[in-house]
C-alpha cells in the first residue's frame, strides 16, 4: 500500500471527525437558544473580545497549539499573546469596564490561536497547513470544550426536574458515606486547606495541559502528532460524560442534604449527620443546580491524568499522583460528589482510554474484550445503585468491598493489557554477527 494510500483514510477520518464535531456544536448552540442562553459557539466567539471566563484556559489552548511551532514562533507568539492582552486591559480600564465576571486577560491567547489558523490557510499548504491546522484544533477544542460542558450543564438543569441523590446517597453506605467524613476532615483543615483543594478542582485543565505537552514536546520536530495522547482521552470523555448525567440525573450531597441546597435539599445533614438507612424516592429539585455527579468526570479527567503521566519523568508522575488524590479529596470535601461516583468515574476513564487504544491498534480483540468488561462493569454499577441502594445500605460489608473489587478489576485489566502492548511494540533485539 502507498503512503498516500495509507493516508487517505486518516485525512477522511480528520474531516469526519470535524464535521461531527461542528454539527454537535451547533445542536448544542440550537439547543441553548431555545432555552434563552448563549450556546458554546457564541460564548466562544464573545471571548475575541470580551473578558474570558478564564484567562489561564485560553493560555492552556494556546500552548497546546503552539507545540507545532518552533522555538522562536513560540516566542513570538507569546510576546503577540501578551501585547494584545495588555492592550485590552488599557481599554478596559480607560473606559471603566467591569471585569467582575471573567479574567482581565486572556484574549490575546485566543487572538494568536486564530491567527496561527489564518497563517495555515493562507500561507501554508499540503502536509504543513494540516499540521498547523491540527494544532489550532487541539487548542480550540480544549477551550471550546469547557464551553460545551456549561451549556450541557444547563441542559441538565432544565430538562431533568428531579434527581436520585437519595438513591446514590443509600448506596453510599456501602462505602461509609466517605463524603461526609472528607467534608468534616476539610472544615477542621481550615481556610488554607479549602483555598487548595478549590486551586486543585478549578485548574484541573491545566493540569492536563503540562501532560499533554510533554507528551507533544517533539511535534515540531518531527512534524506531525502522535497516534494517542492526553487531550484525545480527555476530549471523549467530555463527550461522552454528560449524555450519562441526562440518565442519572444527581447534584450531589452539598445540594441534596446540605446548606447549598436551600428549600430543595431533603435535608439539611451534610457533612455533620448521616442519612438515615429508608427507601430512597425521586427528588424534585430546582432548575438552575447542574446534574452532574454520576459518573465524577473530575475523577474520570484526574484518573486520565495520572494514567498519562506514568510514562513521564519522575517529577511528571508525581504531578500526576498529586492531582488525582487532591481532585479526589476535594470532589468528597466540598460536597460535589458521594463516594460512589468516583467508583464510577474511575471505571469510565479507564473504559475510555482501553476504548481510544484499541482503536488505534485496529479493534485488538483483547482490547475490545477489555472494553466491554468496562462497558458491563459501568451499567452494572449504574444499575445497582438504581435498583439495589436499600440493599446496599442495609449490607455496606458486603456491598462495599464488592464495589471496590469490580473497580480493580477494570484497573488490573487494563494494566495488564497495557504491558502487553507495549511489550508487543518493542522490537527484539537483532543479533550482533559473530566473527567466523
Amino acid at each position: 500500500m502507498t503512503a498516500t494510500a495509507r493516508r487517505h483514510p486518516r485525512t477522511l477520518l480528520w474531516a469526519g471527525a470535524g464535521v461531527l464535531t461542528l454539527g454537535f456544536l451547533v445542536a448544542l448552540e440550537i439547543v441553548a437558544r431555545h432555552l434563552g442562553v448563549p450556546g458554546p459557539i457564541t460564548t466562544q466567539a464573545r471571548e475575541v473580545v470580551q473578558a474570558p471566563k478564564s484567562g489561564f484556559l485560553l493560555y492552556a489552548g494556546m500552548a497546546l497549539t503552539l507545540v507545532v511551532l518552533t522555538w522562536r514562533q513560540r516566542l513570538i507568539a507569546l510576546g503577540a499573546a501578551l501585547g494584545i492582552d495588555l492592550v485590552f486591559l488599557a481599554v478596559r480600564w480607560a473606559i471603566g469596564a467591569d471585569l467582575t465576571d471573567g479574567h482581565p486577560f486572556g484574549n490575546g491567547a485566543l487572538w494568536v490561536v486564530l491567527g496561527v489558523g489564518v497563517l495555515a490557510l493562507t500561507r501554508r499548504t499540503g502536509p504543513e497547513r494540516l499540521l498547523l491546522l491540527k494544532g489550532v484544533g487541539l487548542g480550540l477544542l480544549l477551550v471550546t470544550g469547557r464551553k460545551t460542558g456549561d451549556t450541557w450543564l444547563l441542559i441538565t438543569s432544565q430538562t431533568r426536574p428531579v434527581v436520585l441523590d437519595p438513591y446514590i446517597a443509600m448506596a453510599d453506605h456501602a462505602l461509609g458515606n466517605p463524603s461526609w467524613l472528607a467534608g468534616r476532615l476539610l472544615e477542621a483543615s481550615g481556610p488554607v486547606g479549602e483555598h487548595a483543594l478549590d486551586y486543585v478542582y478549578a485548574q484541573l485543565a491545566v493540569a492536563a495541559v503540562v501532560v499533554a505537552l510533554y507528551q507533544l514536546r517533539d511535534v515540531a520536530a518531527e512534524r506531525r502528532f502522535p497516534r494517542h495522547h492526553l487531550v484525545r482521552t480527555f476530549l471523549v470523555i467530555g463527550l461522552v460524560g454528560p449524555a450519562v448525567y441526562m440518565i442519572y440525573p444527581v447534584v450531589g450531597p452539598v445540594f441534596a442534604y446540605g446548606p447549598e441546597g436551600g428549600r430543595w435539599a431533603a435535608a439539611d445533614l451534610w457533612p455533620h449527620t448521616l442519612p438515615a438507612v429508608t427507601a430512597p424516592y425521586a427528588l424534585p429539585f430546582d432548575e438552575i443546580t447542574p446534574r452532574n455527579c454520576m459518573p465524577s468526570l473530575h475523577t474520570a479527567w484526574a484518573t486520565a491524568i495520572f494514567l498519562h503521566s506514568r510514562r513521564g519523568p519522575r517529577a511528571l508522575r508525581l504531578a500526576g499522583t498529586f492531582w488525582l488524590i487532591a481532585t479526589l479529596a476535594a470532589t468528597l470535601g466540598f460536597g460535589w460528589h458521594y463516594g460512589v461516583d468516583l467508583v464510577a468515574g474511575v471505571v469510565f476513564a479507564y473504559t475510555i482510554e482501553a476504548a481510544l487504544r484499541t482503536f488505534d491498534r485496529g479493534g485488538d480483540r483483547a482490547g475490545l474484550l477489555l472494553v466491554g468488561y468496562g462497558t458491563v462493569v459501568f451499567a452494572a454499577l449504574l444499575t445497582a445503585y438504581r435498583f439495589a441502594p436499600l440493599e446496599m445500605a442495609r449490607y455496606p460489608w458486603l456491598a462495599g468491598p464488592l464495589l471496590l473489587l469490580v473497580m480493580a478489576s477494570v484497573v488490573y485489566g487494563y494494566q495488564r493489557l497495557a504491558k502487553l502492548w507495549e511489550g508487543a511494540t518493542v522490537p527484539a533485539p537483532r543479533a550482533e554477527p559473530q566473527p567466523a
